[in-house]
């Protein structure tokens, strides 16, 4: 299956987010006529560029099983595992239908389908005797039944929506969507080859045993990318729905979403930066020593988001101006791929992780630059300062229970977890970083992701509460 989720990159074209972009632009105009003729045709593309990854990937089987695998013997399983690339296709791009449509309940309905018919067909197939082949069988038919599902829902939702008279054709939209999405694709095929090419200098100048704790400690940064990928997921159709020449509407929507991305992303960042080493015991046991360095050393690169490093690409990409993203991704890869060897010789793992965050935020503070030079946008910046000066100061009880007590380590991470988010979610209010109408905003935006709105939820009205104290307690003492 490696080969397929590798060459599966290569079938994007960056049609996937121009699906997004146009979809929610055309709805948010009432333009509903064209959004059946853009969904249609983004799928022929990306379905025929499915089926020509499905055919190298099923013809040249043996190869790369050899190559990448290291195992030949396998290239019958990456057989059967190629056929789950066009529905993956399918799958992704109804996902991207749904986003645009504000209709992204859906996708939670296809992850689950897909969830549960991996589950009852892969046990199924093992325990009739198909072993490894049935397993693999269960996944390939996941990915059928969710895209199949996924379809049949948005086929639904969509008829009636298109005016034959005002169509567009399939080469006119085709150019549409490829003339946005390309350099979206060259940056996703950058940012693909990143992990591949960080492998190769970690192979070269390291040892296995430090490779393994660093994959170890990549496997728990994932938990930011799992919280902060459905706020960007959001974001896109949000800023598609703003006309690039209405700066003001730019900027106020920018502001509000940076500053509750960057209350999202940094107490989480802290957390696991503070517990690293406990999180790392739990799982790991004490085997991966280097690990919980790495684990910590890896996460400062979310302390970028106030800087706009999860919010950039979703303007850039929502207003159109996908070159700028591109330019952004072209400066991080150039400078990982000369400084990672030169410190990764000197530092070891420490050096190609020092690389990924220079190259990130050299990227991120290019791509604030044209944010501030061509649309005029400010970074809120005393909210901001807040944030990260309360994070801080939440992190001190923490801080003293791990470094001071020998409690175990899941007791250590749920007491202290809940002190830093009690301290925190507390000093938000209190020092008023945050105000009654945003805290309505943040509601309205969390509500359309429901495990976002899961989490949210109660912390809003805590805080709404808590600004309801303090403005009461004001009152008093101005009553006096």
């Amino acid at each position: 299956m490696l080969s397929h989720s590798f060459f599966f990159i290569f079938t994007d074209l960056g049609i996937n987010q121009g699906i997004i972009k146009f979809t929610a632009n055309l709805n948010s105009k009432g333009e509903t006529d064209r959004i059946t003729k853009i969904i249609k045709h983004g799928l022929l593309l990306r379905a025929a560029t499915g089926i020509i990854i499905f055919i190298i990937n099923y013809a040249f089987a043996d190869l790369f099983a050899s190559l990448l695998l290291q195992r030949p013997e396998l290239a019958f399983y990456v057989r059967i595992a190629s056929i789950s690339v066009l529905f993956q296709v399918i799958l992704t791009t109804g996902t991207s239908a749904f986003v645009g449509l504000d209709k992204t309940e859906y996708n939670a309905l296809t992850t689950n389908i897909q969830a549960i018919a991996k589950t009852i067909i892969s046990v199924t197939l093992v325990l009739l005797g198909f072993a490894l082949t049935g397993a693999i069988m269960g996944y390939v038919a996941s990915y059928i039944v969710a895209a199949i599902t996924g379809i049949a829902i948005l086929s639904i939702m969509l008829r009636g929506k298109q005016n034959i008279k005002n169509s567009h054709s399939l080469a006119e939209n085709a150019k549409i969507l490829i003339h946005y999405g390309a350099p979206l694709y060259i940056s996703i095929l950058l940012t693909g080859f990143i992990p591949l090419y960080k492998n190769v200098i970690l192979a070269f100048f390291t040892t296995d045993a430090e490779i393994g704790n660093y994959k170890a400690a990549t496997n728990f940064a994932t938990l930011i990318t799992v919280l902060s990928l459905p706020i960007t997921t959001v974001l896109l159709p949000a800023f598609s729905k703003l006309n690039s020449e209405a700066n003001h509407k730019i900027r106020t929507f920018f502001k509000l979403a940076n500053k509750y991305t960057t209350m999202i992303v940094i107490p989480v960042t802290f957390l696991i930066i503070i517990f690293s080493n406990e999180i790392v015991q739990i799982i790991y046991g004490t085997t991966y020593q280097s690990a919980p360095l790495f684990l910590a050393t890896y996460c400062l690169l979310y302390l970028l988001t106030g800087l706009g490093y999860l919010t950039l690409t979703s303007l850039y990409n929502g207003l159109g101006e996908t070159k700028t993203t591109l330019k952004m991704s072209i400066i991080t890869f150039i400078l990982l791929a000369i400084l990672s060897p030169i410190l990764t010789q000197t530092y070891n793992v420490q050096g190609v992780i020092t690389a990924f965050l220079i190259a990130n935020t050299a990227g991120t503070l290019y791509g604030s630059y044209i944010a501030r030079k061509k649309f005029q946008i400010k970074f809120d910046t005393s909210p901001l300062l807040k944030i990260y000066s309360i994070s801080i100061v939440s992190s001190i009880l923490p801080l003293i229970i791990v470094n001071f007590t020998h409690l175990p380590s899941l007791f250590t991470i749920t007491i202290g977890g809940l002190l830093y988010l009690f301290t925190y979610t507390s000093l938000i209010p209190i020092t008023k970083t945050v105000t009654t109408l945003e805290l309505q905003k943040a509601a309205s935006i969390t509500q359309n992701v429901r495990l976002l709105d899961f989490i949210a939820k109660p912390i809003l009205k805590y805080e709404q509460k808590m600004l309801h104290i303090r403005s009461n307690s004001k009152k008093l003492v101005e009553n006096r």
